[in-house]
């Protein structure tokens, strides 16, 4: 629906304009619209305001318009705001310049709001004991379930699993979103995501869409589903409660259920190990952390400083079962699966000896050493050809990252600038952000280059299959100008020719991942399967232990799978 002009409040007063302006700056959540182009609505971010002078934006994602809007083209601004849908007069852009992979920019301030309350504006939210299920989806991909949470005429709230974030950072153009109300009522739109905000204690992600494009017999439903949900929702209030009759899109069916209990939350119950399912709370972290970086936050100093000792006390409880659970996570974002493998792997290598606060330097370091590659363009992930401008807008992760760790007070930056500033360095210099060469590297940075090599080649990429680890071991060895040797053999050394976490095909036909295995590299304990696909609770078999090789006769090959 398109208001009329004449619905519209004009409001001038600068206090309220500028309070308005606020809530849309903490929503995150605004749109811009051209002034000659039909007013389609393209989200953005409003990122500060100076009253009375300037307001920056960021225009990420919008890029595809920035040409148009440097050269003059006029625009206005509208969002939702205590309530009220508000629109900006026509503005234009005052400068435009690159930060941390995003395009920020500065437009006139608005000397009015024009305001409007009427029922698009009204939000009507779901109260516990009220489940609707929402599914979001977009073509070639499982689709996403999670909780409705609440609605208006012009959009909703979604709670999802937090490894959504990933389909919707990469999504082009509008996402399919379903509900499904207790009574069976299906209802089908298209939306674009205006906002994400992680809730990590409860592994969660509350998304805002907007829909894109409503005919006019699906403004009739949403309007009706928001008035019922406003109808059952005053059932549950303390005032008059009696003689107030129930929804029928609430009346359940006999034998139907409500939302699921996995509804809006990673099913822990498919992760294929205990310790895996232990480490889905840091992968919630990571993956919120993703989204917050995105949205111009530092990294969460304590939040960090918390999950990289969980990690440490899951690593001194039990090794062998940590190093496993890193091939269990492939439910979770790639980044958040390679941060914690590095993490857990590279204090396996180096932490002997350590001190605590070392160690830990050396975890924390390790789980978001990739966490700028959410900031930098996702185009250059998609791209064919990796050339020279891709290599080099990629290389912005690495202070870009460093950049959001200010807050960290108690993170060594030394191993820091180890870790996560050498990882991608190489002896001959020709690695990034530095091209330092061997000569310039300290031990830490050699040793953390080998670790992430070997969990990066472990899965597969646009550009090649996932490798075995001794074909990660003979690329290492034959790059002896980038890799150094002592750290290669003291990997090798370390972790064996058939380290936990491979899948091995033995003499017997039979395929098994390694869980244990001795001094000499021999498995003692391995886990059977039937396929060659990642380690999830539903295609775990029988677990053997002790003399494998009478059980199951000799270890023949190395399977590679993507984790």
């Amino acid at each position: 629906m398109v208001a009329l002009e004449e619905e519209y409040e004009r409001v001038a007063n600068p206090v309220t304009v500028a309070s308005l302006l606020d809530t849309l700056v903490e929503s995150g959540g605004a749109s811009l619209c051209l002034e000659d182009d039909s007013g389609r609505p393209e989200p953005v971010v409003l990122m500060e305001q100076h009253s009375g002078e300037t307001l920056v934006l960021d225009l990420s994602s919008v890029d595809h318009l920035l040409g148009r809007l440097q050269k003059g083209a006029a625009f206005y601004l509208v969002g939702e705001a205590q309530g009220k849908m508000l629109r900006t007069p026509l503005l234009s852009l005052t400068e435009t310049r690159r930060a941390g992979g995003r395009f920020l920019c500065c437009s006139d301030y608005p000397a009015y709001l024009e305001v409007l309350q009427r029922r698009e504006a009204f939000r009507a939210e779901l109260r516990i004991g009220m489940p609707v299920a929402g599914k979001v989806s977009v073509p070639g991909q499982e689709a996403i379930h999670g909780e409705l949470r609440d609605l208006s005429q012009r959009g909703c709230q979604l709670e999802l699993p937090m490894t959504a974030s990933g389909m919707l950072t990469t999504a082009e153009g509008p996402l399919d979103i379903a509900f499904e109300f207790p009574d069976g009522t299906h209802f089908e739109i298209q939306a674009l995501a205006r906002h994400q905000r992680p809730d990590s204690e409860r592994n969660l992600l509350r998304v805002g869409f907007y829909f894109s494009s409503c005919s006019a017999d699906q403004e009739r439903q949403v309007w009706y589903f928001v008035c019922e949900i406003e109808r059952e929702s005053a059932r549950y209030s303390k005032e008059n409660q009696e003689g107030r009759q129930p929804s029928p899109l609430f009346a359940s069916p006999a034998g139907r259920t409500g939302a699921g209990e996995h509804v809006g939350r990673r099913d822990v119950k498919r992760y294929a190990t205990p310790m895996a399912r232990r480490l889905v709370k840091i992968a919630a972290f990571l993956d919120g952390q993703m989204l917050a970086l995105q949205q111009g936050s530092d990294i969460d100093s304590r939040q960090l400083s918390l999950y990289a000792d969980r990690l440490m006390d899951l690593h001194e409880e039990d090794r062998e079962a940590l190093l496993f659970a890193c091939r269990c996570l492939s439910p979770e974002p790639l980044l958040v699966r390679h941060g914690i493998a590095v993490a857990v792997h590279l204090l396996d290598l180096v932490g002997a000896g350590m001190p605590r606060d070392a160690r830990k330097a050396v975890v924390a370091s390790g789980l978001v050493h990739d966490l700028g590659k959410a900031l930098v363009p996702q185009v250059l992930f998609k791209a064919d050809h990796f050339e020279a401008t891709h290599r080099e807008a990629l290389s912005e992760h690495v202070p870009l990252v460093l950049e959001r760790l200010d807050s960290c007070q108690w993170l060594s930056s030394n191993i820091a600038s180890a870790v996560i500033g050498g990882i991608n360095e190489r002896m001959d210099g020709s690695g990034y952000p530095e091209g330092v060469t061997g000569a310039s590297l300290n031990e830490l940075a050699k040793a953390s280059a080998i670790v992430d090599v070997m969990e990066a080649q472990r899965r597969d990429r646009s550009d090649r299959p996932a490798k075995t680890t001794q074909q990660i071991y003979r690329h290492l060895l034959t790059h002896s100008h980038q890799f150094d040797q002592h750290w290669i053999k003291r990997y090798v050394g370390h972790f064996k020719a058939l380290p936990v976490g491979a899948l091995v095909r033995f003499s017997s036909e039979q395929l098994a991942w390694v869980l244990r295995i001795d001094e000499q590299g021999n498995p003692t304990e391995v886990q059977l399967t039937a396929s060659a696909s990642p380690p999830m609770r539903d295609n775990m078999g029988k677990i053997i232990s002790g003399n494998v090789v009478e059980k199951l006769g000799r270890p023949v090959s190395e399977v590679a799978v993507s984790t």
